[in-house]
């Protein structure tokens, strides 16, 4: 028989907390980009620093590979140029899982593709617009800083799961789900790296399942700066706050299946299992298509989208 939980822990006050401390590198050999750029970011209240090019952007990464949080990286330069930065950055041990927000005056499809491929998931093309910029560095900023509390508290969570064979959970808000996140990675092999595409996808279940925040509604509010704030708000509506998601984990042989089931009335799941350049520019509509590359070895729709079935090696 499975066993029950209703995840229901103590809410990490930490989670709330604004990054507005958060250290960006600005890298562009123009010195009036950094200029407007450094202008934009003024009020975010960001330690910022710059780079005139590639070649001088690596080597302060390399001096002080924890120091940055972000950095905004500029394609087209001279001695090194942006996607000779990205490619070495992936390659290091530490540099790798720090976000790089591309900008380019290029915005081809091809162009787009390729920088996606190549781990840039935030996309800015020249020239900015103020209020998206500071959305997307916003974003990023926070993205790794939800992924950094994850991968840190890890050891904090539910050790001794190999003996874990099918258990059932139940949650209802975006702390729970990163909760479950945690206890439902240290089953799988590569804990680190399970917990960031399990989290993005139980935390879509809450969002756009059973809260129904739709896509355009949350470039709104993300735009906004209020996206937390909806959330919260629909935790608390007579429609939305005795909505659950249920979670079923099952270990078979060497994989682990993880089954997730909303309260919400579906969605075209379709257009979001791959990166679609389409939406490179957006502050969101990543995680799903991030979650299959990075984390999660087979991500299953079922139906009208509402159920999805995860796949990772098991522990």
């Amino acid at each position: 028989m499975p066993v029950w939980s209703s995840i229901n822990m103590h809410n990490n006050s930490n989670s709330d907390k604004r990054h507005s401390n958060a250290t960006v590198l600005v890298v562009d050999d123009e010195p009036f980009n950094l200029e407007i750029i450094e202008e934009y970011l003024d009020e975010e209240g960001y330690t910022l620093f710059t780079a005139e090019d590639g070649d001088d952007a690596w080597q302060q990464m390399q001096a002080e590979p924890d120091k940055f949080d972000v950095i905004l990286l500029d394609r087209m330069m001279p001695r090194m140029d942006g996607m000779e930065v990205l490619a070495k950055m992936k390659a290091h041990r530490k540099l790798k899982s720090i976000p790089v927000i591309l900008q380019t005056a290029k915005a081809s499809q091809q162009n787009i593709i390729e920088g996606m491929n190549s781990g840039a998931y935030y996309y800015l093309t020249k020239p900015f617009d103020d209020e998206m910029l500071r959305s997307i560095v916003r974003t990023a900023i926070e993205d790794k800083y939800r992924y950094d509390q994850l991968i840190s508290q890890l050891e904090e969570s539910v050790r001794g799961l190999s003996t874990l064979r099918d258990a059932i959970f139940e949650f209802k808000t975006i702390d729970e789900a990163n909760d479950l996140a945690k206890i439902l990675a240290n089953a799988c092999a590569k804990p680190d790296r399970a917990v960031t595409g399990i989290s993005e996808m139980l935390i879509n279940a809450v969002e756009h399942g059973n809260l129904d925040i739709k896509y355009e509604e949350k470039s709104r509010l993300v735009a906004q700066d209020k996206w937390k704030e909806e959330v919260e708000n629909r935790l608390q509506q007579e429609q939305y706050k005795d909505k659950k998601v249920r979670v079923r984990f099952k270990r078979e042989g060497r994989f682990n299946r993880i089954l997730i089931k909303d309260e919400g009335s579906g969605f075209d799941w379709q257009n979001y299992l791959e990166l679609d350049p389409m939406r490179a520019f957006d502050s969101h509509g990543r995680g799903i298509a991030m979650a299959k590359m990075m984390s999660v070895d087979k991500i299953k729709y079922m139906g009208k989208g509402n159920q999805v079935e995860l796949i990772l090696q098991g522990s």
